[in-house]
C-alpha cells in the first residue's frame, strides 16, 4: 500500500540522509526520466561514467547515450539490465529501473530471470553472467 504524502514527509524528516530516505522508499518516488533516475543511482553509488560503461558491457557510445538520454529509441530490456549491473544496482533498484523504463521486473519463476536476479544479488559480472546463461542454453545479454 502506498504511504501518504504526510506520511513520506515524517519519515524523511527523521533520516540521517536523504539517501537513506530514499533507499528506504524509492519504490514511492517519481525520479523523471530513465536517465535522471540513472544518474541519480550512479552519483549516489560514486561511479563515474567510465565504471559504469565498464560494468555495464555496453559500447561505450551508446552507453554515453544512454546516460544523458539521448537515445532515439527505446534501449532494450537487456541493454536495461546491463545498465543495472554496471550501475551495480541491488535487485529492488534494477527492478525500479526495469519498471521505470516499461518492462517488466526480473521474475523469479523465469530461468533466465532467475540467473539475472542471482547475478545482480551478488554482484556478478555481465560476462560470466553471460557464461552462466550460455550453460543453460539461454540468450546472453545483449
Amino acid at each position: 500500500m502506498k504511504k501518504s504524502t504526510g506520511e513520506l514527509l515524517s519519515i524523511l524528516q527523521h533520516k540521517p540522509s536523504v539517501e537513506a530516505y530514499f533507499d528506504e522508499n524509492d519504490d514511492e518516488m517519481f525520479f523523471g526520466t530513465l536517465a535522471e533516475m540513472l544518474n541519480f543511482y550512479r552519483t549516489n553509488k560514486g561511479l563515474s561514467k567510465a565504471e559504469v560503461v565498464r560494468g555495464s558491457n555496453i559500447k561505450r557510445e551508446y552507453c554515453y547515450e544512454l546516460l544523458r538520454g539521448d537515445v532515439a529509441k527505446k534501449p532494450s530490456r537487456d541493454k536495461v539490465i546491463m545498465l543495472c549491473f554496471g550501475l551495480q544496482l541491488s535487485v529492488d533498484e534494477c527492478q525500479q529501473v526495469l519498471k521505470k523504463s516499461g518492462y517488466a521486473p526480473l521474475y523469479a519463476r523465469d530461468t533466465r530471470d532467475s540467473i539475472l536476479i542471482f547475478s545482480v544479488a551478488h554482484h556478478i559480472s555481465v560476462v560470466k553472467t553471460n557464461i552462466k546463461l550460455a550453460e543453460y542454453n539461454l540468450e546472453p545479454l545483449e
